[in-house]
């Protein structure tokens, strides 16, 4: 077993684990520590706990030290840098010519290097415009195309449900999505309904999943038949998973809502 502490670098980012050597550190806290990037700051958000060395990258970097004023005054300074580095960026992009769309800039913490995020439709040769940048920013410049999960979570925006995506928010990592997973959920098929800022299928699907697997185990199938407390027989013409109800209609053509508990009541008196 290993004393780690989980470290973050972006709002919702990756965790990755470092030795705290010592260091006693609390959740919040910014933290310096050694990446294969170089010098990064980051934030502390899993304290000080064990964990089997199978879990661990290795070697297994040690925090160098607490951040001080000064560091968190240099990673303010950064961003500013990172503002103007955009800027110059998308002009040299469009001297270029270039068929890409710049979507984010970052500083290393000890500016060892200059990295730039952007989406293309394929491939794209970027390398007299590297050479470019680097005889403006005078050090190693980084090009990183990324998907539209991922612009989606460095831009944020708000998603059909009126809130911040999730992928801006909590969700750290991208599981995979499929369709089959709307169907479970007995949602309209309709791409502008279940697909989120990204273009692709919602994330929010993956991790609901769990909830609509077990509420379909015990909600009644539509064409079921139900018998009321009346004794009339009535079948399942649809159902709500969310709001746990359910319409029957009799033989008469009304149609009738109930909750999924009073249908369970009135299977256990029949």
């Amino acid at each position: 077993m290993e004393v780690v502490i989980g470290v973050s670098f972006k709002r919702a980012g990756k965790i990755y684990y470092f030795d705290p050597d010592n260091i006693e550190v609390e959740n919040g806290e910014r933290v310096i520590v050694e990446t294969s990037r170089g010098i990064e700051m980051g934030k502390v958000v899993v304290e000080k706990k064990k964990v089997e060395k199978k879990e661990i990258v290795s070697p297994l970097k040690k925090v160098i030290r607490k951040a001080t004023l000064k560091d968190k005054d240099k990673n303010e300074e950064n961003k500013r840098l990172e503002d103007e580095a955009f800027d110059i960026a998308l002009k040299k992009i469009k001297e270029h010519k270039l068929p890409m769309k710049l979507i984010d800039v970052e500083y290393t913490f000890d500016h060892n290097k200059v990295i730039f995020y952007f989406t293309a439709d394929g491939r794209v040769d970027f390398r007299e415009l590297v050479k470019d940048l680097a005889r403006v920013f005078k050090t190693r410049i980084e090009l990183r195309q990324i998907g539209v999960r991922d612009e989606a979570k460095m831009v944020g925006g708000l998603g059909p449900c009126g809130r911040r995506i999730c992928c801006d928010t909590f969700l750290r990592d991208f599981d995979p999505i499929s369709i089959q997973l709307a169907k479970d959920q007995e949602l309209a098929l309709n791409p502008a309904k279940i697909s989120g800022l990204c273009g692709r299928l919602m994330c929010c699907l993956k991790y609901e999943n769990d909830y609509y697997q077990e509420i379909t185990k015990i909600m009644p199938d539509i064409g079921e038949k139900v018998t009321l407390s009346n004794g009339s027989k009535t079948e399942v013409v649809d159902r709500n998973l969310v709001e746990q109800v359910v319409k029957l209609k009799n033989k008469d053509g009304d149609v009738m809502k109930y909750k999924l508990e009073e249908i369970q009541k009135m299977k256990e008196k029949n």
